[in-house]
C-alpha cells in the first residue's frame, strides 16, 4: 500500500497542495498566495479568498503531483483541512478533496488546521517530540496547548482579544507599512531601538497564562496620535522614531509570548516547546524564545519559515497519522469555522 498522502489546504488566503510520504518526507509542497489580492484592503476579504481558491485549487494539485513525480494512482490517501478557517475557503478545498477521493476510491481524512500547525514543527525534528508544549501564533490564532501526540492537543490558554499576527497587521497600518504587517514591521525594526519605548505586556496575576494584544496595539496608537485616538495618524515620513516604535512593539510581542510559554513549560516539566504559525517566522521571537527556553533547559523548536505559514505539507503529514489511526472521514464530512 502506498504511504503517499496528498494534502490540500485552503483555510484562509493561501491555497496549498503537497505530497508527503510516511508523515514526514516532503516530496512536494506548493503554495499559491493571495497577498497581492488582499493588500489593497489591508486584510483578508473572505469572498475574494474563496473565489481565488476556486480558480487555482485543481491546477495547484496538479503542480504538487508533478513536482513529486507521481500521479493520483500513486497516492494512498487524501488529507484536507476542514477546520478552523473561513467557511467559504474551507469548502473549496474540502469539495476538491472529496471529489478526488470519490473518483479514485481513496480514503479521506479531515485535518484540524491548528493541530497541523503544531505537527509542522516535528516534521523536521528527528528527536522524540511528545509530549511538548505548543504555541500556535498567527494572524488568526494565539493559543497554548500541550501536545500529547500528533492529533491530541490539550488547550491551556488562548488570546483574550487580538491574535498576535492581527496586532502586527494593525500596527503596521498605523506606521504606514504594507500588508502583511509581520514581515514589514520586522524589516523596519531591524534598524530600531527595541528599548526606546516600554510598551505594555499582558501578564496574568492568577490562573492560567493569558495572552492579550489589544492594549499593546492601543498603546502604539496613542503614542502616534497623542491622547486623541480619533486624530489622524501622522504620515510615515512625519514619524521620526518609526523604526524605534516598530522595534519596541516587536519586542513587546516577543516578551508577551515567550514569558508565559516558558513558565508553563517549566511548571509542567515539558522539555520541548513547539512554536508554530506565521508569527513563528519572526526573527526576534525566535531569538528570545530560544534564549529564554535554553536558560531553563528547554528546547525551542521552530519549523522552517516555509512551514510556519499555511501550507499543505503539514496537512498531509498529520493526515498520514490520522489515516493510520483509522480516523477516516465520510463524504458527508463538513467544514467548520470553529
Amino acid at each position: 500500500m502506498s504511504e503517499l498522502v496528498l494534502g490540500i489546504e485552503s483555510s484562509c488566503d493561501e491555497t496549498a497542495a503537497a505530497v508527503v510520504a510516511g508523515g514526514r518526507e516532503i516530496r512536494s509542497s506548493v503554495v499559491e498566495s493571495q497577498v497581492l489580492e488582499h493588500a489593497r484592503y489591508g486584510g483578508v476579504v473572505p469572498e475574494i479568498a474563496g473565489r481565488s481558491h476556486l480558480r487555482v485549487v485543481m491546477p495547484l494539485i496538479d503542480r504538487a503531483l508533478a513536482k513529486a513525480d507521481v500521479t493520483l494512482e500513486d497516492i494512498g490517501c487524501i488529507a484536507v483541512t476542514s477546520r478552523p478557517g473561513l467557511i467559504g475557503s474551507l469548502l473549496v478545498g474540502l469539495s476538491a478533496a472529496k471529489a478526488l477521493a470519490f473518483a479514485r476510491d481513496l480514503p479521506l481524512v479531515c485535518v484540524n488546521h491548528i493541530e497541523a500547525h503544531a505537527y509542522a514543527a516535528t516534521m523536521e525534528n528527528d528527536g522524540d517530540s511528545y509530549p511538548s508544549l505548543a504555541l500556535v501564533v498567527s494572524g488568526g490564532h494565539t493559543a497554548l496547548y500541550v501536545a500529547h501526540s500528533p492529533f491530541e492537543l490539550e488547550l491551556l490558554s488562548r488570546t483574550l482579544d487580538d491574535a498576535a499576527g492581527e496586532a502586527f497587521d494593525k500596527v503596521a497600518y498605523l506606521l504606514g507599512l504594507p500588508y502583511p504587517g509581520g514581515p514589514s514591521i520586522s524589516k523596519l525594526a531591524a534598524s530600531g531601538n527595541a528599548r526606546a519605548y516600554d510598551f505594555p505586556r499582558c501578564r496574568a496575576k492568577h490562573g492560567p497564562p493569558a495572552f492579550s494584544f489589544s492594549g499593546l496595539k492601543t498603546a502604539v496608537l496613542y503614542h502616534l496620535r497623542g491622547q486623541d485616538a480619533l486624530a489622524p495618524t501622522p504620515a510615515p515620513d512625519a514619524i521620526p522614531d518609526r523604526a524605534d516604535v516598530a522595534a519596541s512593539f516587536e519586542e513587546a510581542v516577543a516578551d508577551s509570548l515567550v514569558g508565559p510559554t516558558v513558565a508553563v513549560a517549566v511548571e509542567r516539566g515539558l522539555a520541548r516547546v513547539l512554536v508554530v504559525g506565521g508569527v513563528a517566522c519572526n526573527r526576534r521571537l525566535r531569538e528570545v524564545m530560544r534564549a529564554k527556553a535554553a536558560e531553563r533547559g528547554i528546547e525551542a523548536i521552530f519549523p522552517s519559515p516555509a512551514y510556519c505559514t499555511d501550507n499543505a505539507a503539514m496537512i498531509a503529514g498529520l493526515g498520514w497519522h490520522l489515516w493510520k489511526a483509522g480516523r477516516l472521514a465520510g463524504f458527508d464530512a463538513d467544514a467548520s469555522p470553529q
